[in-house]
């Protein structure tokens, strides 16, 4: 089992050591590692798809050296398997949003046979003896469509067996989904359990409709949430006052997203206060939250996630959002700025 208190407020997500969207160093890549630990971290999380096993080699040639214990927490995930790519392949293009020299690509597979080979070969990349929380990743309409019942019914018969078994077996602490939405959480748990769920980006600052009916079950049935995109694909920690592209959920942001946004952001800036600290902060006031975890992709990124993390937020803020209809009012709120480690 997991001790999902031992997580801590802030966790490293390990995407963008596995050069999402751009190439970044080994050196770089260590060196940002090395200083989450340093400064407290304890939970990275990782995945096959983040570079195509990049990331998790990253943080399996770094992690060893400076907690040869094994007493960090460490996730990855399952559902994709690594495939080589076709002969010409450009190696330094953008793939599936990662630029990653490794010839291998991503394919989604939730069969038994597949899940059980991916935790094999991630344990290897990671040159770990054990794997603490072990994801499915990406299930659901969201990312599948039309696809979603097939994928589903293979994943239910298959995939979620063996993550059963290893987890039942000890080889694994907890077992989970690392999904953009929360819909397909209320499926599975309609079949089976869950430990945890890596929700990105459904309860953050910007939106909180996952508090109608899916947090109130994780509560009934005890499963625990680590929030990953609280920045909402960084549109909370940019602001859009001060122009440039703005993202949400991975794409360009709708102006009703632009105009809440700047509203918040303008209560944010009335009462002193950072709005990536307040988007950080906020959704660890609901009881079943016990992680965030933001991207990391350099040592300053981290250092400024443990100083956003510590920003004192008065409750007027809470209460103006509130009052203005930016948060939903049952929405638990901080009652003081947390402590990271």
């Amino acid at each position: 089992m997991v001790d999902f208190s031992a997580l801590g407020a802030l966790g490293f997500g390990a995407a963008a050591i596995g050069n999402l969207y751009r190439g970044t160093t080994e050196e770089n890549a260590a060196e940002t590692v090395r200083t989450a630990w340093t400064a407290g971290i304890r939970y990275f999380d990782t995945a096959p798809h983040y570079g195509f096993g990049l990331s998790e080699k990253r943080l399996g040639r770094t992690l060893p050296l400076i907690d040869p214990g094994e007493t960090s927490i460490l996730s990855t995930k399952v559902g994709r398997r690594l495939d080589p790519v076709p002969t010409g392949t450009d190696l330094g293009a953008l793939r599936q949003g990662f630029v990653t020299p490794e010839s291998v690509e991503s394919v989604f597979d939730y069969s038994y046979d597949s899940i059980m080979r991916s935790y094999e070969a991630s344990r290897q990349r990671l040159r770990r003896e054990r794997i603490d929380i072990l994801y499915a990743h990406d299930i659901g309409r969201f990312t599948h469509g039309d696809e979603h019942p097939r994928l589903f019914r293979e994943f239910m018969d298959g995939g979620y067996k063996a993550m059963r078994e290893l987890r039942d077996g000890g080889a694994v602490g907890a077992i989970g989904l690392g999904v953009n939405e929360y819909e397909v959480c209320e499926e599975v748990l309609a079949e089976g359990d869950l430990d945890v769920v890596l929700l990105a980006g459904r309860y953050t600052l910007l939106e909180q409709e996952s508090l109608a009916t899916f947090l109130p079950l994780c509560e009934r049935r005890d499963v625990k949430i680590v929030l990953g995109g609280p920045y909402n694909s960084g549109i909370l920690a940019k602001g859009v006052r001060q122009g440039g592209d703005l993202h949400y959920n991975y794409g360009p942001a709708p102006q009703t997203i632009i105009d809440r946004v700047g509203a918040i952001e303008d209560i944010c800036v009335a009462h002193g206060v950072p709005m990536a600290a307040a988007a950080l902060q906020f959704p660890l006031a609901h009881p079943q939250v016990v992680s965030v975890i933001p991207g990391m992709g350099n040592p300053r990124q981290v250092t400024e996630a443990v100083r956003l993390m510590s920003v004192d937020i008065p409750a007027t803020l809470w209460s103006e959002l509130k009052d203005r209809g930016l948060i939903r009012a049952e929405a638990p709120v901080p009652r003081m700025a947390p402590v990271a480690q």
